[in-house]
C-alpha cells in the first residue's frame, strides 16, 4: 500500500507522536547534555586517543559482517518457509524463530562452555550472526507469503532462470521487509555488549561499559556513546532512503504460485533449516546441561529465588512491551500513512535508541529520574520504561507494517458513511492492524527478557531477573549454577518466539490490493 492520500498531518496524532518521540529521545538528550558539559578539552582528548580508530573499525566491521551474514542466510530460509512445499511447515517456522529466544551472551556462554578457546572477531561474528538471522527471516517470510509471483513468471518467460527470476520479480517486493530486518540486526550488533564482552572483542560498547563501571569516566563514555549514536543515525537514515526508493505496492489482482515441490532437495533443505537453530540453541544448551550435571553446586539453587527471578522477568518484559507499543503507535501510524520531513524525523528519533548500549539508556534514565521524578528512581516502572525506549524501533516497525497493510479504501468507505476519524481508526484500522501490533509487542517482550546492561543498572534493590542471575554467575564462571537460569530464560523467551513464528499475513482484501511488505 502506498502511504496515505492526505498530505496534511493530523494535528492530534502529530502532537502525540512528537510527545512519544521526545520520550524516546531522553537518552539522546542526556548524551548531548553530558558531552556539552564535558568541555572542548575532554572532547579533544577523547578524539585523539589512539584506541578510538580501532574501536570504530571493530564496531563497523562486526556490524557489517553480521548484517550481511544474516541477510545472505536469512532470505533463503525465508524462501524455503514461504514458497517451498515442506512437511510440517508450522514446525519449521517455529524452529526458525527459536534463535530469537537466545540472548547473545547465553549463546556465547554456551559456546565458551563447549569451546573455551573461542575468542575475538570471528567468535563474536559467528554467535551474533546466529542470533540475528531470525530478525531477517520473520519479516522476509511474511513478505514472501504476500508477494505476487506474476513478475517472476514474466522474467522466466524472457529466459531467466529461477534465481534470476526471483531477483527480478520477487526481491524488489520483499526488499523493504529485508531492509527492516537488516536494520534491526545492524542496530542490535552495534549495541550488543554481553556477547562481545565474553569473547573479549573490543568494540564501542565494551569500552563504554568499562569507562562507566571501572574508571567511572562519564565524559569519556558519553563521548564514545555519542559517536556510536552518530553511526546508528547514519544506518537509520540509510535504511530510510533505501526503503523509500524500494516501495513496491502490489496493487491490483495477482496470482500466487503453488508451493514449489523440492523433490530430491526436500531432505537437504529441511536439514539446512535445522542448522541455525541447532548452532544457536542446541549446542549452547547441551554444553550448559553437561556443565550443570557435572557441577558440584547443582543442588544449590534456591527455588524461591529462582521463581522470583522468573516472575520478575515475565512481568517487567510485559510492561516494557506495553510501553513500547504505546510509544510506537502514533509514530508508526504517521509513518504508514504520511510522509515528509517531520515524519522522517520522528522515525529517526524512534529508531536511534536501539543503537545505543543499554547502559547509556540506563544512565540517562537515572539522570532524569533523580533530577525530575526522584520518587521514580530504582522502581520497576523506570526499568519497564527503559525496555520500552530501548526496543521502540521493533515496535514501530511491526505497527507500521500492520497499519500499512490496512487498505485506505476501507477507511474512506467508513468515513463516507459518517464515521469520525477516531471511530474509523478504532473500528477499522486498529481492528485489522491488531494482530501485527500484538506481534510487535511480543517481539519487544522476547527481546526485553534478554536485556542485561539496563537491567543491571535500573532494577530495584533486591530485584533480579533471569538475565541478571545468569550474568552474576557467568561473571564468576559458575557454569553449573548458571545453567538453570540460562535454560529457564530460553524456555520463557521461546514462548513469544513460537507465537511470532505462527503469524500469517492477511489475505488479499476485497479491492484486490495486496498489503505492502514494508
Amino acid at each position: 500500500m502506498p502511504r496515505g492520500t492526505s498530505r496534511r498531518l493530523p494535528r492530534a496524532l502529530t502532537l502525540a507522536a512528537a510527545g512519544c518521540g521526545l520520550l524516546a529521545a531522553v537518552p539522546l538528550i542526556y548524551l548531548v547534555v553530558r558531552v556539552a558539559t564535558a568541555g572542548p578539552e575532554s572532547l579533544a582528548a577523547t578524539l585523539s586517543r589512539p584506541r578510538l580508530p580501532d574501536l570504530l573499525l571493530n564496531s563497523l566491521l562486526l556490524t557489517t559482517a553480521v548484517t550481511a551474514t544474516a541477510v545472505v542466510i536469512g532470505v533463503p530460509i525465508a524462501w524455503a518457509l514461504a514458497r517451498a512445499r515442506l512437511p510440517w511447515r508450522n514446525g519449521w517456522a517455529a524452529l526458525a524463530a527459536l534463535p530469537l529466544a537466545v540472548p547473545s551472551y547465553v549463546a556465547a556462554y554456551g559456546w565458551l562452555a563447549a569451546f573455551p578457546a573461542m575468542t575475538g572477531f570471528w567468535a563474536a561474528w559467528f554467535v551474533l550472526s546466529l542470533v540475528g538471522i531470525p530478525y531477517v527471516v520473520l519479516p522476509a517470510t511474511a513478505a514472501l507469503r504476500s508477494a505476487t509471483t506474476d513478475l517472476d513468471d514474466v522474467a522466466r518467460s524472457l529466459g531467466r532462470g529461477p534465481l534470476g527470476a526471483f531477483v527480478a520479480g520477487t526481491l524488489p517486493q520483499i526488499r523493504p521487509a529485508v531492509l527492516s530486518g537488516a536494520l534491526l540486526v545492524a542496530l542490535y550488533t552495534l549495541s550488543d555488549f554481553g556477547g562481545v564482552a565474553l569473547f573479549r572483542f573490543q568494540v564501542f560498547t565494551t569500552a563504554i561499559h568499562r569507562a562507566y563501571a571501572a574508571s567511572f569516566d562519564r565524559d569519556y563514555a558519553a563521548i564514545l556513546a555519542t559517536i556510536l549514536m552518530l553511526v546508528a543515525l547514519l544506518i537509520v537514515v540509510g535504511e530510510q532512503l533505501t526503503r523509500r526508493q524500494s516501495r513496491h505496492g502490489n496493487n491490483g489482482s495477482h496470482r500466487r504460485s503453488a508451493p514449489v515441490r523440492l523433490g530430491a532437495w526436500t531432505v537437504p533443505v529441511c536439514a539446512g533449516l535445522v542448522v541455525v537453530p541447532l548452532l544457536t540453541a542446541g549446542v549452547p544448551v547441551a554444553a550448559l546441561v553437561v556443565r550443570w550435571v557435572q557441577a558440584a553446586d547443582m543442588a544449590a539453587i534456591d527455588p524461591a529465588r529462582f521463581a522470583a527471578a522468573l516472575g520478575n522477568t515475565v512481568a517487567l518484559s510485559a510492561g516494557g512491551a506495553l510501553i513500547a507499543l504505546g510509544l510506537a503507535t502514533p509514530i508508526a501510524i504517521l509513518s504508514a500513512r504520511h510522509s515528509g520531513r517531520r515524519v522522517r524525523l520522528l522515525e529517526v528519533l524512534g529508531a536511534l535508541p536501539l543503537g545505543l548500549p543499554g547502559i547509556v539508556v540506563g544512565l540517562s534514565l537515572v539522570f532524569v529520574s533523580l533530577k525530575i521524578v526522584p520518587w521514580w528512581y530504582q522502581s520497576a516502572g523506570v526499568l519497564a520504561f527503559a525496555y520500552g525506549v530501548l526496543f521502540l524501533p521493533k515496535a514501530i516497525g511491526g505497527v507500521r507494517s500492520a497499519v500499512a497493510q490496512v487498505p485506505t479504501e476501507l477507511e474512506d468507505v467508513a468515513r463516507s458513511l459518517g464515521g469520525s476519524r477516531a471511530r474509523v481508526w478504532w473500528e477499522v484500522t486498529a481492528r485489522l492492524a491488531s494482530p501485527g501490533a500484538a506481534a510487535a509487542a511480543l517481539l519487544v517482550a522476547v527481546t526485553a527478557m534478554k536485556e542485561l546492561p539496563a537491567t543491571l543498572m535500573l532494577r530495584p534493590t533486591g530485584t533480579n531477573t533471569l538475565a541478571t542471575e545468569l550474568w552474576s554467575r557467568t561473571d564468576i564462571a559458575a557454569y553449573g549454577a548458571s545453567a538453570p537460569y540460562a535454560l529457564a530464560l530460553l524456555a520463557v523467551a521461546a514462548v513469544p518466539a513460537f507465537i511470532l513464528s505462527q503469524q500469517r499475513p492477511r489475505a488479499s482484501h476485497p479491492t484486490g490490493a495486496t498489503p505492502s511488505a514494508s
